[in-house]
Protein backbone atom coordinates (compact mmCIF):
# COMPACT_ATOMS: atom_id res chain seq x y z
CA UNK A 1 0.00 0.00 0.00
CA UNK A 2 3.11 2.38 0.16
CA UNK A 3 2.72 2.66 -3.51
CA UNK A 4 -0.76 5.40 -2.70
CA UNK A 5 1.97 7.48 -0.79
CA UNK A 6 3.85 8.13 -4.01
CA UNK A 7 3.86 11.61 -5.20
CA UNK A 8 1.54 11.85 -8.71
CA UNK A 9 1.46 13.35 -11.68
CA UNK A 10 -0.02 16.43 -12.07
CA UNK A 11 -0.46 16.27 -15.87
CA UNK A 12 -0.68 13.78 -18.88
CA UNK A 13 -0.06 13.69 -22.42
CA UNK A 14 -2.84 12.55 -24.75
CA UNK A 15 -1.65 10.90 -27.76
CA UNK A 16 -4.25 10.63 -29.76
CA UNK A 17 -4.65 10.47 -33.58
CA UNK A 18 -3.19 13.75 -34.74
CA UNK A 19 -0.03 12.83 -32.76
CA UNK A 20 0.22 9.29 -34.46
CA UNK A 21 -1.29 10.35 -38.01
CA UNK A 22 0.87 10.57 -40.87
CA UNK A 23 -1.55 13.41 -42.47
CA UNK A 24 -2.47 15.30 -39.29
CA UNK A 25 -3.30 18.74 -41.11
CA UNK A 26 -6.01 16.00 -43.02
CA UNK A 27 -7.49 14.26 -39.78
CA UNK A 28 -7.52 17.86 -38.46
CA UNK A 29 -9.57 19.40 -41.06
CA UNK A 30 -11.35 16.50 -41.26
CA UNK A 31 -12.44 16.58 -37.17
CA UNK A 32 -13.12 20.17 -37.83
CA UNK A 33 -15.99 19.87 -40.08
CA UNK A 34 -17.01 17.08 -38.41
CA UNK A 35 -17.51 19.13 -35.51
CA UNK A 36 -19.25 21.89 -37.05
CA UNK A 37 -21.56 18.92 -38.66
CA UNK A 38 -22.34 17.84 -35.47
CA UNK A 39 -22.94 21.42 -34.17
CA UNK A 40 -24.84 22.85 -36.57
CA UNK A 41 -26.84 19.86 -37.27
CA UNK A 42 -27.72 18.67 -33.37
CA UNK A 43 -28.59 21.94 -32.77
CA UNK A 44 -30.69 22.38 -36.03
CA UNK A 45 -33.01 19.32 -34.52
CA UNK A 46 -33.11 20.98 -31.10
CA UNK A 47 -34.45 23.91 -32.39
CA UNK A 48 -36.84 22.18 -34.60
CA UNK A 49 -38.28 20.45 -31.91
CA UNK A 50 -38.66 23.15 -29.56
CA UNK A 51 -40.09 25.44 -31.94
CA UNK A 52 -42.79 23.08 -34.04
CA UNK A 53 -45.75 22.23 -32.44
CA UNK A 54 -46.21 19.01 -34.12
CA UNK A 55 -42.97 17.36 -32.81
CA UNK A 56 -43.87 18.18 -29.04
CA UNK A 57 -44.13 13.97 -28.90
CA UNK A 58 -42.37 11.63 -27.03
CA UNK A 59 -40.49 10.36 -29.89
CA UNK A 60 -39.28 13.95 -30.63
CA UNK A 61 -39.08 14.48 -27.26
CA UNK A 62 -36.70 11.90 -26.52
CA UNK A 63 -35.09 12.40 -30.26
CA UNK A 64 -34.63 15.95 -28.64
CA UNK A 65 -32.18 14.53 -25.46
CA UNK A 66 -30.23 12.19 -27.91
CA UNK A 67 -29.34 15.50 -29.78
CA UNK A 68 -28.40 17.44 -26.33
CA UNK A 69 -26.26 14.57 -25.48
CA UNK A 70 -24.89 14.07 -28.75
CA UNK A 71 -23.88 17.49 -29.21
CA UNK A 72 -22.17 17.56 -25.62
CA UNK A 73 -20.25 13.98 -26.10
CA UNK A 74 -18.44 15.56 -28.87
CA UNK A 75 -18.08 18.83 -26.98
CA UNK A 76 -16.00 17.07 -24.57
CA UNK A 77 -13.52 15.89 -26.63
CA UNK A 78 -13.02 17.71 -30.18
CA UNK A 79 -12.26 21.28 -28.94
CA UNK A 80 -9.73 20.19 -26.95
CA UNK A 81 -8.11 17.82 -29.73
CA UNK A 82 -8.38 20.88 -32.30
CA UNK A 83 -7.27 23.83 -29.88
CA UNK A 84 -4.24 21.36 -28.66
CA UNK A 85 -3.03 20.74 -32.06
CA UNK A 86 -3.53 24.06 -33.46
CA UNK A 87 -1.02 25.28 -29.91
CA UNK A 88 1.37 22.43 -30.83
CA UNK A 89 0.51 21.06 -27.20
CA UNK A 90 -1.40 17.87 -25.71
CA UNK A 91 -1.21 18.13 -22.27
CA UNK A 92 -4.11 17.75 -19.97
CA UNK A 93 -3.87 18.40 -16.16
CA UNK A 94 -4.68 15.98 -13.88
CA UNK A 95 -7.48 17.16 -12.86
CA UNK A 96 -8.83 18.36 -16.18
CA UNK A 97 -8.54 14.27 -17.15
CA UNK A 98 -10.88 13.01 -14.49
CA UNK A 99 -13.39 15.61 -15.32
CA UNK A 100 -13.32 14.46 -18.89
CA UNK A 101 -13.48 10.83 -17.57
CA UNK A 102 -16.57 12.22 -15.88
CA UNK A 103 -18.40 13.77 -18.88
CA UNK A 104 -17.52 11.09 -21.06
CA UNK A 105 -18.79 8.13 -19.12
CA UNK A 106 -21.54 10.24 -18.30
CA UNK A 107 -22.83 11.21 -21.71
CA UNK A 108 -21.82 7.31 -23.08
CA UNK A 109 -23.86 5.61 -20.43
CA UNK A 110 -26.61 7.62 -20.61
CA UNK A 111 -27.38 7.61 -24.28
CA UNK A 112 -26.61 4.01 -23.92
CA UNK A 113 -29.84 4.19 -21.56
CA UNK A 114 -32.15 6.40 -23.56
CA UNK A 115 -31.60 4.30 -27.17
CA UNK A 116 -33.29 1.99 -24.74
CA UNK A 117 -36.04 3.83 -23.62
CA UNK A 118 -36.24 5.15 -27.52
CA UNK A 119 -37.14 1.36 -28.42
CA UNK A 120 -39.23 1.01 -25.48
CA UNK A 121 -41.39 3.97 -26.76
CA UNK A 122 -41.56 2.68 -30.89
CA UNK A 123 -42.83 -0.98 -28.90
CA UNK A 124 -45.76 1.58 -27.23
CA UNK A 125 -46.41 3.69 -30.42
CA UNK A 126 -46.75 0.91 -33.07
CA UNK A 127 -48.25 -2.41 -30.50
CA UNK A 128 -50.51 0.50 -28.57
CA UNK A 129 -51.20 3.29 -30.33
CA UNK A 130 -54.35 4.78 -28.82
CA UNK A 131 -52.99 4.55 -25.51
CA UNK A 132 -49.77 5.84 -26.60
CA UNK A 133 -49.81 9.61 -25.49
CA UNK A 134 -51.27 7.83 -21.63
CA UNK A 135 -48.01 5.49 -21.51
CA UNK A 136 -45.73 8.09 -23.01
CA UNK A 137 -47.27 11.37 -21.11
CA UNK A 138 -44.90 14.01 -20.39
CA UNK A 139 -44.36 12.58 -16.75
CA UNK A 140 -43.00 9.06 -18.19
CA UNK A 141 -40.71 10.80 -20.25
CA UNK A 142 -39.13 13.20 -18.22
CA UNK A 143 -38.59 10.09 -15.38
CA UNK A 144 -36.73 8.41 -18.60
CA UNK A 145 -34.67 11.25 -18.93
CA UNK A 146 -33.95 11.67 -15.72
CA UNK A 147 -33.02 7.98 -14.81
CA UNK A 148 -30.69 8.51 -17.63
CA UNK A 149 -29.00 10.80 -16.87
CA UNK A 150 -29.02 10.01 -13.08
CA UNK A 151 -27.79 6.27 -14.01
CA UNK A 152 -25.10 7.23 -15.91
CA UNK A 153 -24.24 10.24 -13.79
CA UNK A 154 -23.64 8.15 -10.27
CA UNK A 155 -21.28 5.41 -12.43
CA UNK A 156 -19.65 7.75 -14.14
CA UNK A 157 -19.07 9.55 -10.72
CA UNK A 158 -17.73 6.21 -9.12
CA UNK A 159 -15.26 5.12 -11.83
CA UNK A 160 -13.72 8.37 -12.19
CA UNK A 161 -13.02 9.08 -8.45
CA UNK A 162 -11.64 4.89 -7.87
CA UNK A 163 -9.70 5.23 -11.37
CA UNK A 164 -8.09 8.83 -10.13
CA UNK A 165 -6.81 7.28 -6.60
CA UNK A 166 -4.44 5.27 -8.50
CA UNK A 167 -1.01 6.47 -8.38
CA UNK A 168 0.39 7.11 -11.60
CA UNK A 169 4.46 6.95 -11.78
CA UNK A 170 4.95 6.01 -15.02
CA UNK A 171 5.28 7.64 -18.08
CA UNK A 172 2.51 10.21 -18.56
CA UNK A 173 1.59 9.82 -21.76
CA UNK A 174 -1.96 8.67 -22.55
CA UNK A 175 -2.07 6.62 -26.32
CA UNK A 176 -5.71 7.44 -26.20
CA UNK A 177 -7.62 10.53 -27.75
CA UNK A 178 -9.05 11.26 -24.31
CA UNK A 179 -8.70 10.51 -20.58
CA UNK A 180 -10.36 7.09 -20.62
CA UNK A 181 -10.27 4.66 -17.49
CA UNK A 182 -8.27 1.45 -19.52
CA UNK A 183 -5.91 3.87 -21.46
CA UNK A 184 -5.50 5.45 -17.89
CA UNK A 185 -4.67 1.96 -16.44
CA UNK A 186 -2.15 1.35 -17.98
CA UNK A 187 0.50 4.20 -16.34
CA UNK A 188 -0.34 3.15 -12.84
CA UNK A 189 2.19 1.85 -10.70
CA UNK A 190 -0.31 -0.47 -8.71
CA UNK A 191 -1.96 -3.64 -9.41
CA UNK A 192 -4.98 -2.75 -11.41
CA UNK A 193 -6.02 -6.32 -12.46
CA UNK A 194 -8.93 -6.79 -10.53
CA UNK A 195 -10.20 -3.44 -11.19
CA UNK A 196 -9.64 -3.86 -15.06
CA UNK A 197 -12.03 -7.09 -14.73
CA UNK A 198 -14.64 -5.26 -12.70
CA UNK A 199 -14.48 -2.45 -14.74
CA UNK A 200 -14.65 -5.37 -17.73
CA UNK A 201 -17.81 -6.81 -16.64
CA UNK A 202 -19.56 -3.74 -15.29
CA UNK A 203 -18.86 -1.90 -18.55
CA UNK A 204 -20.27 -5.58 -20.99
CA UNK A 205 -23.25 -5.52 -18.35
CA UNK A 206 -23.73 -1.84 -18.74
CA UNK A 207 -24.13 -2.31 -22.64
CA UNK A 208 -25.58 -5.58 -22.80
CA UNK A 209 -28.87 -4.89 -20.92
CA UNK A 210 -30.39 -2.20 -22.65
CA UNK A 211 -29.12 -3.62 -25.95
CA UNK A 212 -30.87 -6.76 -24.70
CA UNK A 213 -34.20 -4.48 -23.95
CA UNK A 214 -33.73 -2.76 -27.37
CA UNK A 215 -33.98 -6.12 -29.47
CA UNK A 216 -36.85 -7.55 -27.24
CA UNK A 217 -38.69 -4.44 -28.20
CA UNK A 218 -37.86 -4.48 -31.52
CA UNK A 219 -38.87 -8.25 -31.98
CA UNK A 220 -41.97 -7.10 -30.80
CA UNK A 221 -42.26 -4.11 -33.17
CA UNK A 222 -41.21 -6.19 -36.47
CA UNK A 223 -43.73 -8.50 -35.25
CA UNK A 224 -46.96 -6.24 -35.44
CA UNK A 225 -45.42 -3.69 -38.11
CA UNK A 226 -45.88 -7.03 -40.38
CA UNK A 227 -49.41 -7.87 -39.72
CA UNK A 228 -50.63 -4.20 -40.14
CA UNK A 229 -52.95 -4.67 -42.85
CA UNK A 230 -52.41 -1.33 -44.29
CA UNK A 231 -48.99 -0.93 -46.69
CA UNK A 232 -48.84 2.13 -45.98
CA UNK A 233 -48.49 1.89 -42.27
CA UNK A 234 -46.07 -0.86 -42.47
CA UNK A 235 -43.80 1.39 -44.35
CA UNK A 236 -43.96 4.68 -42.19
CA UNK A 237 -43.34 1.93 -39.35
CA UNK A 238 -40.74 0.52 -41.23
CA UNK A 239 -39.10 3.96 -42.12
CA UNK A 240 -39.27 5.61 -38.96
CA UNK A 241 -37.60 2.02 -36.91
CA UNK A 242 -34.99 1.91 -39.11
CA UNK A 243 -33.61 5.04 -38.62
CA UNK A 244 -33.43 4.39 -34.46
CA UNK A 245 -32.15 0.81 -35.46
CA UNK A 246 -29.06 2.89 -37.37
CA UNK A 247 -28.39 4.56 -34.76
CA UNK A 248 -28.22 2.24 -32.82
CA UNK A 249 -25.82 -0.18 -34.97
CA UNK A 250 -23.66 3.24 -35.26
CA UNK A 251 -23.60 3.70 -31.46
CA UNK A 252 -23.45 -0.38 -30.01
CA UNK A 253 -20.79 -1.33 -32.88
CA UNK A 254 -18.54 1.11 -31.86
CA UNK A 255 -19.30 0.02 -27.67
CA UNK A 256 -18.92 -3.50 -28.54
CA UNK A 257 -16.06 -2.92 -30.06
CA UNK A 258 -14.23 -0.51 -27.54
CA UNK A 259 -15.17 -2.35 -24.57
CA UNK A 260 -16.14 -5.63 -24.73
CA UNK A 261 -13.60 -7.43 -27.33
CA UNK A 262 -10.88 -8.41 -25.08
CA UNK A 263 -8.23 -6.20 -24.77
CA UNK A 264 -5.78 -8.67 -26.77
CA UNK A 265 -7.74 -7.88 -30.21
CA UNK A 266 -6.87 -4.08 -29.29
CA UNK A 267 -3.76 -1.30 -30.40
CA UNK A 268 -3.62 2.12 -29.69
CA UNK A 269 -3.88 2.85 -33.19
CA UNK A 270 -7.34 1.38 -33.38
CA UNK A 271 -8.66 2.43 -30.43
CA UNK A 272 -7.83 5.93 -31.61
CA UNK A 273 -9.45 5.78 -34.71
CA UNK A 274 -12.65 3.89 -33.44
CA UNK A 275 -12.61 7.17 -30.35
CA UNK A 276 -13.35 9.40 -32.91
CA UNK A 277 -15.92 7.47 -34.54
CA UNK A 278 -17.75 7.34 -31.41
CA UNK A 279 -17.29 10.73 -29.91
CA UNK A 280 -17.06 13.07 -33.48
CA UNK A 281 -18.32 11.18 -36.08
CA UNK A 282 -21.45 9.32 -34.52
CA UNK A 283 -23.17 12.59 -33.25
CA UNK A 284 -22.47 14.30 -36.61
CA UNK A 285 -24.57 11.76 -38.42
CA UNK A 286 -27.33 10.73 -35.83
CA UNK A 287 -28.91 14.04 -36.16
CA UNK A 288 -28.77 13.77 -40.55
CA UNK A 289 -30.34 9.64 -40.12
CA UNK A 290 -33.19 11.18 -38.01
CA UNK A 291 -33.65 14.43 -40.09
CA UNK A 292 -33.21 13.02 -43.81
CA UNK A 293 -35.45 10.17 -43.53
CA UNK A 294 -38.34 11.71 -41.53
CA UNK A 295 -40.58 13.53 -42.92
CA UNK A 296 -41.80 15.18 -39.75
CA UNK A 297 -38.78 16.89 -39.42
CA UNK A 298 -38.40 18.21 -42.84
CA UNK A 299 -41.55 19.18 -43.05
CA UNK A 300 -40.88 21.17 -39.23
CA UNK A 301 -37.76 22.27 -41.69
CA UNK A 302 -39.40 24.14 -44.26
CA UNK A 303 -41.77 25.82 -42.21
CA UNK A 304 -39.04 27.85 -40.86
CA UNK A 305 -37.13 28.49 -43.76
CA UNK A 306 -40.70 29.27 -45.51
CA UNK A 307 -41.10 32.04 -42.59
CA UNK A 308 -37.77 33.13 -42.66
CA UNK A 309 -37.91 33.32 -46.78
CA UNK A 310 -40.95 35.60 -46.00
CA UNK A 311 -39.83 37.66 -43.36
CA UNK A 312 -37.10 38.69 -45.38
CA UNK A 313 -39.32 39.42 -48.41
CA UNK A 314 -41.62 41.92 -46.01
Amino acid sequence: MEFWNITLVNSFFLIGILQDSRSPEVVCAAITLLYLVAMASNGLLLLLITLDNQLHMPMYFLLSQLSLMDLLFTSVVAPKTLVDYLCGQNTISFIGCGLQMFLALTLGGAEDILLAFMAYDRYVAIRYPLNYMVLMRPAVCWSMVATSWLLASLSALVYTIYTMHFPFCRTQEIHHLLCEILPLLKLACADTSQYELMVYTMGVTFLLIPLSAILASYTLVLSAVFHMPSAQGRQKALLTCSSHLTVVGLYYGAAIFMYVLPSAYHSPRQDNILSVFYTIVTPALNPLIYSLRNKDVVGALKKVLGKNSSGQRW
